[in-house]
């Protein structure tokens, strides 16, 4: 059994102005920065024993994971390029109005170029098992605990996964430097505490 603990990426200039950022590499802004700081504090006082630290490889999240590491004196962020956002193809760079005036609600939007939600849970179930397996590797005999920073559409869609989609409900978010903790056990995700989790805060991606 493996704890992961998920953290969303801090806040970016196209978070604060409500744009779809997807697979577009946006960087953190100050607020991020500040937000990354109070998730390592945060983290701190859950952690137990051994502790790995992964990362999706989009700059936000990984600089996320940096200032983790440096709070938390872990090692540098391992990469995975599987923890990436969910590409949102030509919603890339719109506001969330432009996106509803242009392709509806976010359900059942079909925009070109983006990834759907059954690929993206692909992906991210993928990636998950890879880094398990890479930190079991790692760390055997001891069981460790693995900080995952990753996004917000990611992040939901493997809740959603966890909960047999009773969690999250739509038009919801993960706010910047939010998380939350599962359980990886036999190629299973089970969310902890999902009544803690019932409220996201209203959806801007």
């Amino acid at each position: 059994m493996t704890t992961l603990i998920f953290v969303r990426h801090g806040e970016t200039d196209w978070n604060r102005t409500g744009r779809v950022q997807g697979s577009t590499d946006i960087p953190l802004n100050d607020t991020g920065r500040a937000q990354a700081r109070t998730a390592a504090v945060d983290l701190r006082a859950q952690l137990n024993g051994p502790v790995a630290l992964v990362s999706s490889d989009l700059s936000r999240a990984r600089e996320t994971a940096e200032i983790i590491a440096a709070a938390l004196d872990l090692d540098a962020p391992r990469l995975y390029p599987q923890l990436q956002e969910r590409a949102y193809g030509d919603a890339e760079g719109t506001t969330d109005q432009e996106f509803t005036a242009r392709w509806g609600a976010w359900a059942t939007a079909q925009v070109p170029g983006a990834e759907t939600r059954e690929q993206l849970r692909r992906r991210a179930l993928s990636g998950i098992r890879r880094v398990v397996r890479d930190v079991r590797r790692a760390t055997a005999p001891a069981e460790a605990s693995v900080i995952v920073v990753s996004h917000g559409g990611l992040i939901r869609e493997l809740v959603r996964h966890a909960t047999g989609g009773a969690l999250p409900s739509e038009n919801t978010y993960l706010p910047n430097g939010g998380g939350y903790t599962m359980l990886y056990e036999r190629e299973r995700l089970r969310l902890m505490d999902a009544a803690r989790h019932a409220d996201f805060s209203p959806a801007v991606r």
